[in-house]
């Protein structure tokens, strides 16, 4: 069974609900995204996602855009990330899912870049820009080799594209909490939650939430009816306020463990 399967079926017998922490890889460096997610874990983070920096990439706001950046410029590559991965994946056992566009993907090869997830011990895929409707061959490929495929639910989505994106999500269902790019935002609307609710009428998958939570109160709001929360761009911008700092991992997991102290 994937990770991350087996995470939510604990998490469930529990009655908790799953922090999802994502950041760049690659920034400021390899080295530090590898302590980072070390860290999360100590810290109780349930599942990481890992971002694959691109020059232009789709649904990302400008904290997000500006971490790319910084790390293409310190020469991360979609090879030296899996090589990252592997490396982790000999010292810890927590789900990592890979969110990227489709275009290093292509590049890479899919059948190649699935065997090599396979290889490195990636759990999940979170692709913003492949639609499930021409993910077929990477979907067969992925569920072949038991790789999560988690596909996105926007506010604005009719009932039939619910309908399909949950269909065609294994894993979870990434729920995005509001209309736009990453980032933070100051106030979650009740909406989020009565779409969370209208959106379980047509899975038992779980459903996360991500996009715009920052506070703890968010997490708490929205964790009452959302399966998982994730948080990015906040922890990004974490990231980014202690480049440089010695302390980076421990200040950036001390935030991290005020969102999970929330949610819990």
């Amino acid at each position: 069974m994937n990770r991350i399967d087996q995470k939510f079926q604990q998490l469930k017998k529990d009655k908790q609900k799953a922090f999802i922490a994502f950041i760049t890889a690659g920034d400021p460096d390899l080295a530090t995204t590898e302590k980072l997610v070390l860290a999360f874990e100590k810290e109780g983070v349930d599942i990481i996602e890992l971002g694959i920096p691109f020059s232009d990439p789709l649904a990302d706001g400008p904290t997000i855009q500006a971490s790319y950046l910084r790390a293409l410029n310190k020469g991360t590559t979609l090879k030296k990330i899996l090589d990252t991965v592997k490396r982790i994946r000999q010292k810890i056992s927590i789900p990592i899912a890979l969110m990227s566009s489709y275009n290093p993907i292509l590049h890479f090869g899919e059948d190649k870049f699935i065997k090599a997830c396979v290889e490195v011990g990636v759990d999940g895929l979170i692709i913003p820009d492949l639609p499930p409707e021409e993910a077929t061959n990477l979907c067969r490929l992925a569920k072949k080799n038991d790789i999560a495929t988690i596909f996105f639910v926007a506010p604005t989505s009719q009932d039939d594209r619910i309908k399909a994106n949950t269909k065609a999500s294994s894993g979870f269902v990434y729920y995005v909490s509001l209309t736009g790019i990453t980032g933070t935002q100051k106030a979650v609307a009740d909406s989020v939650v009565k779409k969370i609710n209208h959106i379980k009428r047509f899975t038992q998958k779980p459903i996360c939430a991500g996009f715009g939570i920052s506070t703890p109160q968010q997490v708490k709001d929205i964790g009452r009816a959302a399966d998982g929360i994730i948080v990015g761009s906040a922890i990004v911008k974490a990231i980014e306020q202690n480049k440089g700092n010695t302390n980076l991992v421990p200040a950036v997991s001390r935030y991290v463990n005020s969102l999970i102290k929330a949610l819990r």
